[in-house]
């Protein structure tokens, strides 16, 4: 059957056919090793990390008081409400990209290119600025044992403490090397690198379980009096505070192709990480609140000096220690997100297809990886943490705006499509996912939008010179025009 020449608002809005998505996974160039609890590890070291060891005190200290627990509530409410649209396109389309390639299944290019270049800064920016937080526990720790690295290569230049001179810091070199020791992981190939991360998982779900079964019995009910200090407002805009620290299963689902059953699998694993991380949170929050009062309670790290606070100097070190291991499985998670959607985005013609190629004896996309894997050294070596954490934040929140409006839009285009998960309460779930996404984009501060205006500028330069022409979308509707037309020609 021959196929006439689409109109130009068809050229401009093209889709990529869900059949032809599915067709392409099941030959990918990535290897398929990741189990069910493996794709779980994966999802919840992303989701657990600053959150228990940096956020919970900074919210509960700052904006919420015990009543950080409902914030916690709050966030998780609103990422279930877009946990259940990733998991339904998950089941649906096994094939690496997450966000980027559902929008593109169901919106068109334009969208997908965007959110799939929003998320490209966005998940190196939060690679950047984990590392740079470890490097300031690692810091934190020899200081302990009275150690000190030379000034040089202490951190970001302009980040120098009081008493340190101007000019003494060149490089946060610790963090640097950490961002390329996660890219070296994950090209080791994913089954090694997937093995790695579910083993420091595994260490940072045993440290939140020590501070609750351990803090438990130091829980002074006087503590949760008054609940909430800064009235309900002051959960809300905690909630605002934690959401970024409940969504790390959107960079989970990048990993589709490399799963052995995505679409049994992938739905699976991602409402059973967010699941296990919200338990987590409650308790931690609950014991943390309980043992210290919250004005009392160390930002910088809460549960370590709440420790010390009756104590357990011992417990407080082991924390302290654990906290620098675990969050670093948050880095693993966003550096695989990002190589994993710009792996997409090139293997689709929206990037040179140059970074899609595979290491053939490890099947991983070596070149993206040390792209990201530089380009957040970079980042993490030369900037200071606010800087780089506003990098970060609106991607996140477009990219669940487009998978919830794409959930219900392909629900109703076609709701005979075989999926292995459905999202319930259709299409209300999915609108208060959209709801909470962009009442949480209020939140952002000016600055926020013009960095994203100047990153969707420079998107929309690239697009427009070389992505709309050199699609494979592009470059297959153009072989069918011209195809009647040589026909045609006398």
């Amino acid at each position: 059957m021959t196929t006439s020449p689409s109109p130009e608002h068809t050229r401009v809005f093209r889709r990529m056919p869900i059949h032809q998505i599915e067709d392409e996974s099941g030959d990918s160039g990535l290897k398929k090793t990741l189990g069910l609890w493996q794709l779980t590890a994966i999802g919840v070291g992303g989701i657990i990390g600053a959150g228990i060891f940096a956020l919970a005190g900074t919210v509960a200290n700052e904006t919420a008081g015990p009543a950080v627990l409902i914030s916690f509530l709050i966030a998780g409410v609103a990422s279930a409400a877009a946990a259940f649209s990733y998991a339904e396109f998950a089941g649906l389309i096994p094939k690496a990209g997450s966000a980027y390639t559902y929008g593109y299944a169901v919106l068109g290019e334009p969208v997908a290119w965007f959110i799939g270049w929003d998320l490209l800064l966005e998940y190196t920016a939060i690679v950047s600025v984990v590392a740079i937080g470890i490097s300031g526990y690692f810091n934190e720790l020899l200081s302990l044992l009275h150690l000190q690295l030379p000034l040089w290569m202490s951190g970001a230049p302009g980040t120098e403490p009081t008493g340190v001179a101007s000019g003494s810091y060149k490089i946060d070199l610790f963090a640097a090397l950490l961002c390329l020791l996660i890219a070296y992981v994950l090209n080791r190939g994913m089954k090694s690198a997937a093995r790695f991360e579910t083993g420091l998982v595994y260490l940072k779900v045993a440290i939140v379980l020590l501070v609750v079964v351990v803090g438990v019995f130091h829980i002074n009910s006087a503590n949760y009096s008054p609940f909430a200090p800064f009235g309900l407002a002051g959960a809300f805009t905690g909630a605002a505070t934690v959401f970024f620290a409940v969504f790390g299963y959107d960079a989970m689902s990048t990993a589709a192709e490399e799963s052995e059953d995505s679409q049994k699998h992938m739905p699976k694993a991602i409402m059973y990480s967010l699941a296990i991380s919200m338990v987590l949170y409650v308790l931690a929050c609950l014991v943390l609140t309980g043992m210290v009062n919250y004005k009392d309670i160390d930002p910088k790290a809460a549960f370590s000096s709440a420790f010390t606070s009756v104590g357990l100097n011992t417990i407080a070190l082991v924390i302290a220690v654990g906290a620098i291991f675990g969050i670093l499985t948050v880095m693993f998670t966003f550096m695989m997100g990002a190589t994993r959607v710009g792996y997409s985005m090139s293997r689709d013609g929206l990037l040179p297809r140059w970074f899609a190629k595979t290491n053939e004896a490890r099947q991983v996309p070596s070149r993206i990886t040390w792209v990201f894997g530089v380009a957040s050294a970079i980042i993490a070596g030369f900037l200071n943490i606010k800087e780089a954490a506003e990098l970060t934040n609106i991607g996140i929140l477009l990219a669940f705006i487009v998978v919830c409006v794409a959930v219900i839009v392909l629900r109703y285009k076609q709701p005979d499509l075989p999926r292995s998960f459905r999202c319930p309460g259709m299409p209300v779930v999915p609108i208060i996912g959209v709801g909470f996404s962009i009442w949480l984009i209020s939140f952002l501060t000016w600055h926020t939008y013009v960095r994203f205006g100047i990153w969707f500028a420079l998107g929309l330069i690239v697009y427009l010179a070389y992505s709309r022409r050199n699609s494979r979308l592009a470059l297959a509707q153009q072989a069918a025009e011209e195809g009647p037309a040589k026909h045609e020609a006398p």
